[in-house]
């Protein structure tokens, strides 16, 4: 179990997932009501002056119910919106002065081209700030990508992963996995991918992301531990 301290270190990251939540259905929301008086517009900064001006599909101005309504949606996502601020703040400035090891082993992730502050971020604080592993399997069982099979009597087959794991981290791990396949074309993993995946369906392409996804956390982990940096990578200029 992770200390306090370590349970603390993961408030920061789970509060802006939070909040880019919660931003996203103040937006949705403020959409879906306009959409209901058949009114389609960008909410931006500008939003309540077009508000003022906009027109229903008949010429008559929006309700006056609805306008407030949208006024009150619009300043909830507007303090949304500045708290997400304040955080990615923090977390910067943390980036830059703090000097505990953890955070140095954010800045190590880095490093490597694909990797970016949100999966590095996450990666340390969810797993490897406060869990030590004996080996791969552990690895890839925490963050439950590891496969599930089934054997009963002649028959066998695989049924998915576990999903059992850590759900921050397998889908921060897949999402790093398509971005290292961009980013790292070269790399032994972006190669074996392409060798046994690439010109397959769209759906074993999908199975073979969260493969990727697995070896990818594993190595990145061994990089972490060794300073071996993933054979084929390459590092930021």
């Amino acid at each position: 179990m992770p200390t306090v301290e370590q349970e603390d270190s993961r408030q920061l990251h789970r509060e802006l997932r939070a909040l880019r939540v919660d931003r996203t259905r103040h937006i949705n929301r403020i959409k879906g009501l306009l959409a209901s008086y058949g009114i389609r517009m960008v909410v931006g900064r500008d939003f309540l002056d077009q508000l003022e001006t906009e027109r229903l599909w008949d010429g008559r101005p929006v309700p006056l119910g609805l306008k407030r309504r949208l006024r009150r949606e619009y300043e909830r996502l507007q303090l949304v919106a500045g708290q997400i601020e304040e955080v990615v703040a923090e977390r910067a400035h943390a980036l830059k002065t703090s000097s505990s090891s953890d955070v140095k082993k954010v800045r190590q992730l880095l490093h490597l081209r694909g990797i970016g502050i949100n999966s590095s971020w996450l990666y340390l604080m969810e797993l490897f700030s406060w869990r030590e592993f004996r080996n791969r399997r552990e690895v890839g069982a925490l963050a439950g990508l590891t496969p599930t099979p089934f054997q009963s009597g002649d028959g066998a087959w695989e049924r998915g992963i576990s999903k059992a794991g850590n759900r921050y981290i397998r889908s921060i791990a897949i999402e790093i996995a398509w971005d290292w396949l961009r980013y790292q074309p070269h790399s032994k993993l972006s190669r074996w991918y392409q060798e046994r995946f690439g010109h397959g369906s769209p759906r074993l392409r999908r199975i073979g992301i969260v493969a990727l996804a697995r070896k990818l956390l594993i190595e990145l982990w061994r990089y972490l531990e060794t300073g071996v940096i993933p054979e084929g990578a390459i590092l930021k200029a």
